[in-house]
């Protein structure tokens, strides 16, 4: 809260959480205790600063996104296997502190055998220890109940065995999504809580696939909207910044089945999905909402609860700071209305919607398999944590025509290296050629702005 008299009031109300809690991620909501008064013991924890902070590679000042990621495509990608800068861009400038207990953390999980190649990601393990503050042993404890949880949950099949057909139909109930991104180039994910129906929610879908959805939806995230938005921004993008429209919201709302879902939601994305949130802004929260923060916060990680700002009705100056009004829907304030894809909420605009950044992406995770697999002879196989799809909710694109790219990597044990390679060299002599015909575009237009500025002063003016 930002007044003085509002910090005070949420002083009288002391919410503790049970032994352990907040080392073990539990977070049902019968394990909560609500202590009133004084006298109770807070838990210390360490706020580092943003996970983008030295993942800034440095490029020179003033360059435009579309510049940059031009740049990148007729420079970079050209010489893949003989350049790491598309990778760069993808994974950022380590910071050597960050760098080296993450090799230490890494050496330790392979040791143990608790590993796998396909989550032996710098970014993933970073994330886990900067979640428990670089602590090895609960980091580790951490990481293998989120190795556990995504067996038990078949994380990795999710996109052959879950169709959310009910997606447009919970949008219009659940009014939510992504949409464009943040002044650094993160991803902004919006949720207007106070038009939530979940009656109406649980008649169109069960909260068991709705929570399913929400496990895809993140993981389309970590796979395609933060690469993207990486390659736009040329520099590495790992977190979201999130806004809630709470307009109308109080303690009525906070039933038991919306205290189970969010319960749910929140252990999934604070003990899988650890360190990607960057801000929260909660704006139009009225006094029923400030009542009901209370409780809400008993929830929240003490590192996740300083990330979050809550604004009333005069939000916008703020919300500006953060993002520019382009990429603001008119309902906050912004410029956009995104009526051809019926609503902003509907739209899933942002860099990963690009079909160039999307190709580019896959090329790096197809070289990284093949770079992986080809001692074998084959490419990974089917529990492959690559994405078999670039769109995870392609059906409502309503466009099912796969890339070149998308056939080699959903062709699975079947696809020698050497025939990927092969595409790989295909598209890239496609680029280039794309790229001559850019270049001669280019030199053509000069030729007509050398020719305008010659004649402009000799044409006469026309008489009045």
């Amino acid at each position: 809260m930002s007044s003085n008299k509002a910090e005070s009031q949420d002083r009288e109300v002391i919410i503790a959480r049970s032994e352990g809690e907040n080392e073990s991620c539990s977070s049902d909501f019968q394990e909560l205790k609500f202590d009133f008064g004084s006298g109770s013991k807070s838990t210390t924890k360490t706020f580092h600063p943003p996970i983008e902070t030295h993942w800034s590679l440095n490029s020179s000042q003033g360059k435009k996104a579309s510049s940059s990621i031009k740049s990148v495509l007729s420079n970079t990608l050209m010489k893949f296997r003989k350049s790491k800068s598309l990778q760069m861009i993808l994974e950022g400038a380590r910071d050597p502190k960050d760098n080296q207990i993450v090799e230490s953390f890494r050496e330790m999980l392979l040791q143990e055998g608790l590993l796998p190649p396909k989550h032996d990601d710098y970014h993933t393990l970073l994330r886990f220890l900067r979640m428990r503050d670089f602590d090895m042993s609960k980091s580790k404890e951490m990481f293998q109940n989120y190795l556990k949880w995504r067996k038990e949950f078949r994380v990795d099949v999710l996109p052959k065995e879950f169709n959310f057909t009910e997606y447009n139909e919970v949008k219009k109930c659940y009014p939510h999504g992504y949409h464009g991104v943040d002044r650094y180039g993160r991803p902004v994910y919006i949720e207007r809580l106070g038009m939530v129906d979940l009656n109406k929610l649980g008649e169109i879908t069960t909260f068991e696939r709705f929570i399913k959805y929400h496990v895809s939806e993140q993981e389309k995230t970590l796979k395609i909207r933060y690469p993207a938005c990486s390659l736009a921004a040329k520099k590495h993008i790992a977190s979201t910044t999130s806004i809630l429209d709470v307009n109308g919201v109080g303690m009525s709302n906070f039933s038991k089945p919306a205290r189970y879902l969010f319960t749910e939601i929140q252990k999934i994305d604070s003990c899988y999905y650890p360190e990607t949130l960057n801000r929260l802004f909660i704006i139009n929260a009225g006094s029923g909402f400030k009542m009901l923060w209370k409780a809400v916060k008993a929830f929240l990680d003490a590192r996740t609860v300083s990330k979050i700002q809550v604004l009333g009705s005069n939000y916008l100056s703020v919300l500006l700071e953060a993002v520019d009004s382009s990429n603001l829907p008119t309902f906050m304030g912004g410029n956009c209305k995104c009526s051809y894809y019926g609503g902003c909420l509907m739209s899933d605009r942002g860099p990963w919607k690009n079909p160039d950044l999307l190709d580019m992406i896959q090329i790096v995770n197809l070289k990284e398999e093949i770079d992986g697999n080809c001692e074998d002879g084959d490419m990974a196989s089917e529990d492959s944590s690559t994405p078999k799809n670039v769109d995870m909710q392609s059906k409502n694109d309503n466009n099912n025509t796969m890339s070149l790219l998308e056939k080699a990597t959903c062709a699975g044990s079947n696809l020698p290296c050497s025939l990927a390679l092969e595409k790989i060299d295909r598209l890239e002599f496609v680029l280039e050629d794309i790229k001559d015909k850019i270049k001669t575009l280019e030199d053509v237009v000069l030729d007509i702005k050398r020719v305008l500025k010659d004649v402009a002063p000799q044409i006469e003016p026309p008489k009045m």
